[in-house]
């Protein structure tokens, strides 16, 4: 009995991004080729095709996994700890992680255009997590949508530049600390909008 039709896409889809990562660390993406990024996988050109449309594509997908993952995981969160006041911000950490893995990449990539691309996704992320973070955090209290749009842009704002921060000045403080000072900053930002909304 063959392999699950799931697990083969998600084993193809795991050897095409492996093959990417490491070619980009090797000559950079912008000279990389789908041919080469097919044999270093050994998969075919049109199994390719039949995931990607392109090396962009391919490049930009492993956002899309990271952001299921980390909303999986954060509803495990969220069922352990239903109480609003606990659980903030779980995906803090997890994130933090995952840029620490991927940090020579990132660094390749830096000032490039792929290297922007994958930034605006980033950026995308990290809006689209705080912002269901701070609904949810807020739908028990009386916070209009203007001051909530405000909290979400600023918080994840101030996370893209910690994660940049710590990509590339390499501070000693770990992925544990950096997600602690987070979370302190960010619920601090939700309570002044509460205040803000009794005055």
């Amino acid at each position: 009995m063959g392999m699950p039709k799931d697990r083969r896409i998600q084993r193809t889809r795991a050897l095409l991004r492996t093959a990417l990562l490491e070619l980009v660390q090797e000559k950079g993406f912008e000279s990389l080729s789908v041919q080469e990024i097919t044999d270093r996988a050994n998969v075919g050109r049109t199994t390719f095709y039949a995931h990607f449309d392109g090396k962009e594509a391919l490049l930009l997908a492993g956002f899309d996994d990271l952001h299921e993952q980390l909303h999986r995981q954060y509803r495990e969160v969220r069922a352990r700890s239903p109480d609003r006041r606990t659980g903030s911000f779980g995906f803090g950490r997890d994130m933090f992680e995952h840029v620490a893995a991927y940090r020579d990449v990132f660094q390749y990539m830096a000032g490039k255009p792929s290297g922007d691309a994958v930034l605006v996704r980033l950026k995308r992320l990290l809006v689209e997590l705080v912002r269901d973070e701070v609904k949810r955090a807020s739908s028990s209290v009386r916070t209009g949508d203007a001051w909530r749009e405000v909290s979400v842009q600023f918080i994840a704002g101030a996370l893209f530049n910690l994660l940049e921060w710590w990509l590339h000045e390499r501070p000693p403080l770990t992925s544990v600390e950096m997600d602690r000072v987070f979370r302190q900053m960010a619920e601090s930002v939700l309570r002044a909008g509460q205040l803000s909304e009794s005055l």
